[in-house]
């Protein structure tokens, strides 16, 4: 454009140095000039706010850039938050199931170990009844047992010299079997009364 206006100019030179027709001429071109002056000026005033406008322009650019990366960046860490969360909550989840997993196995241990001492219990219940069961009997035994011995012993100090003489007594030898039946009868009680294992 100034390359035009100083054209412009130079042709004017030119023809300044004409005839008086020239001279409107002249003129003319000078109004056309200062036309063409007043639009390079307001053109330059254009171009100049355009400038500013995209200086302006690429500053908020620049200023979206940095907020745009700024987002970016908040956003990388919130995913890497949220990744890190999501990771430590399903090794807090993986940890619970091992506990749990613990925890079961734990159980059925002791669910078997009390199912063996039950049955263990009940066993020795069993028994500690039986056993109830034969001490009675053995008491009771006992207590026959006794009863014999003291009948014989009472019976042996019964004994007089006169029925020891009799007892041995060899020509009939009835109170000599008469002694032997007692003798059985005593046997037999003490072994009605043994106890059998």
């Amino acid at each position: 454009m100034r390359i035009a206006l100083l054209i412009l100019i130079a042709v004017l030179g030119a023809l300044s140095s004409g005839t008086a027709s020239a001279q409107s001429e002249t003129d003319r071109l000078r109004d056309a000039l200062r036309n063409a002056t007043a639009q390079t000026r307001a053109l330059e005033d254009q171009r100049t706010a355009l400038q500013a406008k995209i200086a302006d322009a690429e500053r908020k650019t620049a200023e979206a850039k940095k907020e745009v990366d700024g987002l970016k960046a908040q956003l990388k860490k919130a995913e890497k938050e949220h990744r890190d969360a999501v990771e430590e909550f399903n090794q807090r989840l993986a940890e619970r199931d091992d506990t749990l997993e613990k925890w079961k196995a734990a159980y059925e241990e002791a669910a078997t170990v009390a199912r063996s001492k039950d049955a263990e219990r009940a066993k020795f219940e069993s028994e500690a009844t039986t056993y109830k069961a034969s001490t009675k009997s053995c008491v009771a035994k006992n207590t026959q047992l006794v009863k014999a011995g003291k009948d014989l012993v009472q019976r042996y100090r019964d004994v007089t010299i006169g029925e020891i003489v009799v007892a041995r007594e060899p020509a009939l030898g009835l109170r000599r079997v008469e002694i032997q039946n007692q003798l059985q009868e005593t046997q037999d009680k003490f072994l009605d009364q043994k106890v059998n294992p």
